[in-house]
């Protein structure tokens, strides 16, 4: 069975940083894909980053050059390292997993980041 665990949320002030570790059950070498995404009271949620199994990454607009999605295959771990952040950073922060015939979330990661 599949699990995603996400750590490493917390409380911030703008302008701080933050770094988020999403741990699989698994091999992540089997998911096509892995992301994170983020959603903010009264909105839906929304990629922030991905990182394929070969290694390539995107990035929402908003993140891009201060976010920053890394995997460590040997821990079966993904990582988010947030910089610079601002208060519209704030929500619950998801890892999600795929494979081509079906998607996984963890249970979320809350970050606050005060002004």
């Amino acid at each position: 069975q599949v699990q995603l665990v996400e750590s490493g949320g917390g409380l911030v002030q703008a302008g701080g940083s933050l770094g988020l570790s999403c741990a699989a059950s698994v091999n992540i070498f089997s998911f096509n894909a892995m992301g994170w995404y983020r959603q903010a009271p009264g909105r839906q949620r929304e990629l922030v980053a991905s990182i394929t199994s070969g290694g390539s990454t995107n990035y929402e607009d908003s993140v891009k050059g201060r976010f920053t999605i890394t995997r460590d295959n040997a821990k079966n771990t993904v990582y988010l390292q947030m910089n610079s952040l601002k208060p519209e950073d704030t929500g619950v922060y998801y890892c999600k997993a795929e494979r081509s015939w079906r998607t996984y979330w963890g249970p979320g990661t809350q970050v606050t980041v005060s002004s």
